[in-house]
Order: C-alpha cells, then sequence, then structure tokens
C-alpha cells in the first residue's frame, strides 16, 4: 500500500524534495541549489533545465534518503517559486529563452507604459495586482517579441507558456498535461480572480495567445501522473499552490483573518478574507488564496522583496558573515545607541510602496558603524516592512481581524533574535510552528487529502502545533521612534517625489 506523499517545494535558489509519511511527518529531504543569472542590473534569470534536473535529483535523493521507491509515493504535491516565466517548444519541451525570475526588474518601461495609457486600473480590478515587473504577464510579453520568432511560433501553436508549476508539471507527466493551478493562475496579470478565467481583453492587451496558456484547476486535482520512466512508476500529481499560498495552507490558515507571514528571499504576508475579494486601497494585492472543490477563498497579500536575501548579502556582498546563522549574535552586540537604517530596495520597492526604480541605501551611519550594526539593520529591516504590510491590512479590512497574531515560516524564522524584534516592531505575538516546512507541508496535505491518505481540513487545523510564541517586549516610546526613523528612511529612498 503506498503510503507515502512527496511535496517538490521548487525555490527562488533551490529545489527541495520532502517525504511525509501517513502521520504527516517528514521522514526524508533532497535538496539542491542551481545557478542565479544576473545578465544585466535589475534582471534576474534561471535556467530551466537546471531547476528541470535539481528538482529530478532531489526527488531521488530523497526517495533513497527514505530507502523507498515511487511506487511507494501516494501522491506528489508541487509548490513553487511564484511569478517566474517559462515559454518552451511544444513539441520538444525546450525553453525557448531563461525563465525571467519573479525579482526580475526589465518590464518595468512595459508597466510604465500601460500605466501612463490609464491601464492600471483595468488590469487592478480584474486581477487584483498593480502593473509591476513583479507578475508574469509582462514577462511573457517580453520573452514573445524578444525571442526571434516567438510571436509567430506561439500564434501557430508551437509554444506553451506557464510558471515554475506548468513547466514541471509538463515535463514530469511526459508532455501530457499543460496545467496550474488557480493560485499561480492568479499572478500572472492575465487571469479574471473575480471570473475565474484567462481574461481575453487582458491577453489582448499584453499580445499572449490564450492557447500558450495552461488548463487552470482547483488547488487539490488530477494534475496528470508522472511517466514511469522519469522515476520508476507512475505517481498521480494531485496538489498545486503558489509557495506563499501554500505557506498558507500549511499553517492552517483557513478562517477569514487568519494571517501568516513567510520569511525566505522575500517576505509575503497573506491574510486570508473568505468570500469576500477585498479591494486594497493601500497597494496591497487582492489573490486568490486557494481554490478547492470549486470553491474560491480570496486574500490580501504584501509582498516584501527582500528579506532572507539581505543576509546574503551580508555574506556574499559585504563579507562580514560567513553563515547565516552568526547573524544573531553580530545583531546583538550592535551598538543600540546608533540608529542605522537599511532600506534593501536592491530590486525596487514591493508593497506597499511598489516603486521598481528605488534603489538599496543605508542611513544614520557614523565613524563607529560596523558589521554588527549593518547586521543589526539588515534584521531590523525586515521587522519594519512587514510593520508596514501590518498596517496596510489593517486600514483595507477594519473589522475583519481585530487582535493579531502572526503565524511565521521560512528560513529566517530560526533567527530567535529576529523573531523577539519582529514582535517588538510589531506589538504583536508571533507564533513559530513545530513543522517549519509550512509549504511543502500545505502542498502535501493538498495531494494527500485528495489521496485520502490525510484526514481533512478539520483535522487538519488541529494537527498545527505552536514550538514558541514570542511576545513584544520592547518599550512604546522606543518603538515608535525607531518606526519614526524607518519612515524617514523610507521617504528619503523612494524615486518617486
Amino acid at each position: 500500500m503506498r503510503r507515502y506523499v512527496l511535496a517538490i517545494d521548487q525555490g527562488t535558489t533551490s529545489s527541495r524534495a520532502i517525504i511525509f509519511d501517513e502521520r504527516a511527518q517528514i521522514i526524508a529531504l533532497g535538496q539542491k541549489e542551481f545557478p542565479q543569472h544576473y545578465p544585466a542590473s535589475g534582471w534576474v534569470e534561471h535556467d530551466p533545465e537546471d531547476i528541470w534536473k535539481s528538482v529530478l535529483t532531489t526527488i531521488r535523493a530523497a526517495l533513497e534518503k527514505a530507502a523507498l521507491s515511487a511506487g511507494d509515493i501516494a501522491a506528489i504535491g508541487i509548490t513553487n517559486q511564484r511569478e517566474t516565466a517559462i515559454i518552451w517548444e511544444k513539441q520538444t519541451g525546450r525553453p525557448i529563452h531563461r525563465a525571467i525570475v519573479w525579482q526580475d526588474r526589465r518590464t518595468e518601461p512595459l508597466c510604465a507604459r500601460f500605466r501612463k495609457q490609464g491601464l492600471e486600473a483595468k488590469f487592478t480590478r480584474k486581477t487584483g495586482l498593480l502593473l509591476d515587473p513583479y507578475f508574469s504577464g509582462t514577462k511573457f510579453a517580453w520573452i514573445l517579441d524578444g525571442v526571434k520568432g516567438a510571436r509567430r511560433r506561439a500564434e501557430n501553436g508551437e509554444l506553451l507558456a506557464g510558471t515554475v508549476d506548468s513547466f514541471l508539471i509538463w515535463r514530469l507527466t511526459g508532455g501530457a498535461r499543460h496545467v496550474t493551478d488557480a493560485t499561480n493562475a492568479s499572478r500572472t496579470l492575465l487571469y479574471n480572480i473575480e471570473r475565474n478565467i484567462w481574461d481575453d481583453e487582458l491577453l489582448g492587451i499584453l499580445g499572449v495567445p490564450a492557447a500558450i496558456l495552461p488548463e487552470v484547476l482547483d488547488c487539490a486535482a488530477d494534475f496528470g501522473v508522472t511517466a514511469k520512466k522519469l522515476l520508476g512508476a507512475e505517481i498521480p500529481i494531485l496538489g498545486v499552490a503558489g509557495d506563499q499560498q501554500a505557506a498558507t495552507i500549511g499553517q492552517a490558515c483557513f478562517k477569514p483573518g487568519m494571517l501568516k507571514s513567510t520569511y525566505g528571499t522575500g517576505c509575503f504576508a497573506v491574510l486570508n478574507t473568505g468570500e469576500r475579494l477585498v479591494r486594497s486601497k493601500n497597494r496591497l494585492l487582492s489573490t486568490i488564496a486557494y481554490r478547492l472543490d470549486g470553491k474560491t477563498t480570496y486574500a490580501l497579500e504584501g509582498s516584501i522583496f527582500i528579506a532572507g536575501a539581505a543576509v546574503q548579502w551580508l555574506r556574499d556582498g559585504l563579507g562580514v558573515i560567513s553563515r547565516a546563522a552568526e547573524s544573531d549574535e553580530l545583531a546583538a552586540r550592535a551598538d543600540e545607541s546608533q540608529n542605522v537604517y537599511l532600506v534593501p530596495a536592491f530590486v525596487g520597492l514591493g508593497a506597499p510602496y511598489w516603486d521598481a526604480e528605488a534603489r538599496g541605501a543605508i542611513y544614520g551611519l557614523t565613524r563607529n558603524s560596523g558589521p554588527a550594526e549593518f547586521t543589526r539593520a539588515a534584521l531590523e529591516s525586515v521587522a519594519y516592512q512587514t510593520h508596514d504590510l501590518l498596517l496596510a491590512m489593517r486600514k483595507d479590512c477594519r473589522g475583519l481581524f481585530r487582535e493579531t497574531v502572526l503565524r511565521v515560516d521560512g528560513g529566517m524564522v530560526a533567527s530567535d533574535w529576529t523573531m523577539q524584534r519582529l514582535a517588538d516592531i510589531l506589538d504583536a505575538p508571533v507564533d513559530r510552528p513545530t513543522i517549519l516546512e509550512t509549504t511543502a507541508l500545505g502542498v502535501a496535505w493538498l495531494a494527500a487529502s485528495r489521496a485520502g491518505l490525510w484526514p481533512g481540513k478539520e483535522k487538519f487545523v488541529e494537527s498545527w502545533a505552536l514550538e514558541r510564541r514570542f511576545e513584544p517586549q520592547m518599550e512604546a516610546r522606543i518603538r515608535n521612534a525607531k518606526l519614526a526613523g524607518w519612515r524617514n528612511a523610507v521617504r528619503r529612498t523612494l524615486s518617486i517625489t
């Protein structure tokens, strides 16, 4: 009897495969990093073949560690870096260009042109998103226009387009299925989230032929089966969700008003708004949290482009730490009398500012500022940006959630210092769960529950367990002074006057 579930977690810098048993416990994990490409300032690319190879490698590694074969796996769930765009040949599966990553800013001139034409309101009304290079639609348009002959080939039905989940499913099923789920579709600038269809008008504006896009399914659905030659047995793919929506599910945030924030390369706070599609007046994103049994649950999302990437910058750019784990001790040693602020706009600022032209800056330096102060500023920037998101959410959702408890996950949450500072700046409790692999857990539950291996939503909610709650300890006057300094730093950084 097949008793195990495989979660493929395809991220921005690495791919992972995690095997869960029937009690939702992790029994094996495989992980592999892959190269990042920066062909020009503000451009970020991945080779889709690197992504594909890393996924296969990690699946095989996880199976070997668990001493299992593909025949022991009941179902596969896939979660992925969202908004990253790939176009490939329908006949061969060969990508026609490197994947353009969600962080990439090259399509800002196209977005600016559409904004100048007064089209942003139309896109926002239909998709819940803003006209920003972050999203997939303008990336598809760039590839179609930038690769010789691509537009003609797309119109002739020779090409397929999709986000990373679609590409992986197409490869895993041997080209049998070109599908995606509602959460990934909702991040493309092409999907009408009220009507749950690809929007012909928006497709026309961006020049993306509908025929190259995948079929959109629920998050728990029959996405196809893996080709036997890949892993040695056919395995049904039964769950798919973009990484932040998968983490929302993994954190059991099923009730309206529940809030989670994931701290990986970037930071993404998602507030469940239930059946209500909240139209943000504070430049947050309205999006699909998940779609199950044909019923759509919506969310408000705040997207921060740089969180854990700031720690990587300390390590790789400045060389002030050799391992991310060193940041806690170094930040704790910082001189509290120095008010050093890092505004990490390395690839622009996300919510609630959405300034693609802003660039990173450091304020408050003195002759005594050193590695400790830089490190504290980098970690604190995550707390300040999260505070900006929650403030905007409260303004948009008056009465929806009165008491904020933030459920957190992602690589950064292992840092006790960062989590305590987050609680202090938010003036709200921060809950860290026992299982930190919430993104993988979310799609594992989607797949396993559809396969009948794990229980339904109510029992899954009961299984969520708290590892530690961080309570705010900072005096109000200190918190207010720090936030005032942050607002001043952001104001000075914004490119928009």
